[in-house]
């Protein structure tokens, strides 16, 4: 099967892992030779529920003999999708009660930057240095690293960056800002909090301006940092989020959010302002719709500190500089670059799923699924660390 993956799947990368799946379970992905490999990844943050979830499964399963596709976004009345968009926004605080459900994080980014353009009038969006919002043009278009962006040239006009929690920098938002984009924890740079009430501060002269905030919270979602959106954390509410991955459950989804009155923009001057077809598609919103359910009826986003505790107690060697993050959103700060590659590459041999960050070439990833158990955790712990003295050995 590698060789065939190879030849004619396109690949993101020169040499990819290239793990042959047969199924997965929980915290466990099961390749082809018959090896349980731990997953700390949760497919990037995706599979808040771990693999194969069985509500998930039933979920799909039930919604699969009903009706799949059958219309273009927002022309018919689907239940999975009118009922995860009706339980989001009793869960979002107060404006955000509308939401536009799409297919992927990427998806929600676009729209939302379309969104504030069309409720402000204006052009300018302002993005944070070193972020990532997707791949798309123009979520790429928000990215400052220009050994990714300059083969794609040219990108969206009128983009502007400022440095992550630099107040110095809030000037730069102005009376031509449409909207500033920002995400809650900086994913790719190393999982970076905002501190100081930076979040605060920055809405604070949106508003002054008449400017929108967007908030990316397609990481920090659904329950990761001990909120169910990662925004909680900071006492404000931002003017659009947008939300993906462990939204789904493992399958693919993005949403973005607002109150009415913003959202309302989007369905007339001009008509289909925004259109997608096969956003809320039924199966997926089903899916999704029994992971925020879960999610939310049970304790697994309080567990996640407990959780984050757990890692930190077991995570303590002279070769991890630091732990940044919060909850489930963990990422390991190594001496260096070799050192975080050695790590990942060498969890592989020994059945345990590490993953790099995007930007930060010392960190490495830790996002596991939140019904993740201690018993796992430790496990996985146990296994970073005698890495780590062979290493420094």
């Amino acid at each position: 099967m590698k060789e065939d993956f190879l030849k004619y799947q396109a690949q993101t990368t020169p040499h990819p892992l290239a793990l042959e799946v047969s199924h997965a379970k929980g915290s466990y992905i099961i390749t082809t030779d018959g090896k349980k490999h731990l997953d700390f990844v949760a497919g990037v943050s995706a599979c808040s529920l771990g693999h194969s979830h069985p509500k998930i499964v039933a979920a799909i399963r039930e919604q699969a003999e009903k009706y799949l596709h059958v219309m273009v976004y927002g022309e018919y009345a689907q239940k999975p999708a009118v009922e995860l968009s009706r339980l989001l926004a009793s869960h979002l605080p107060d404006p955000i009660n509308k939401t536009y459900l799409v297919n992927s994080g990427t998806e929600a980014i676009e729209g939302a930057m379309k969104l504030a353009r069309r409720a402000t009038g204006r052009t300018e969006i302002i993005a944070a240095r070193n972020a990532y919002h997707g791949n798309t043009m123009g979520s790429l278009s928000l990215m400052d690293f220009e050994e990714r962006v300059k083969p794609f040239r040219p990108l969206l006009a009128d983009i502007s960056f400022i440095e992550f929690n630099n107040e110095s920098q809030l000037s730069k938002i102005t009376s031509r800002t449409a909207g500033v984009v920002l995400e809650t924890i900086q994913g790719g740079a190393g999982f970076i909090l905002p501190e100081n009430d930076y979040l605060k501060k920055v809405k604070a002269r949106c508003e002054e301006v008449g400017a929108l905030l967007i908030l990316d919270e397609i990481q920090p979602g659904f329950g990761r940092t001990g909120k169910l959106f990662g925004f909680e954390n900071f006492g404000m509410v931002p003017d659009i989020v947008a939300l993906g991955k462990g939204m789904g459950g493992g399958l693919p989804i993005g949403a973005f959010s607002s109150s009415d009155r913003l959202m309302n923009l989007l369905m007339d001057n001009p008509k289909l302002g925004h259109i997608t077809t096969f956003g809320g598609n039924p199966l997926i919103a089903a899916a999704a719709l029994a992971t925020l359910k879960e999610i939310t009826e049970t304790d697994l986003i309080q567990k996640s500190l407990e959780k984050e505790i757990l890692f930190r107690k077991h995570l303590q060697h002279p070769l991890i500089n630091e732990i940044r993050g919060k909850g489930l959103m963990l990422g390991l700060i190594m001496e260096s670059a070799e050192i975080a590659d050695a790590l990942i590459l060498k969890a592989k041999e020994k059945e345990l799923i590490l993953f790099w960050l995007l930007f930060e070439k010392r960190a490495v990833r830790l996002t596991p699924p939140l019904t993740i158990s201690n018993e796992e955790i430790m496990k996985g712990c146990g296994i970073i660390v005698d890495i780590l003295n062979e290493i420094e050995h």
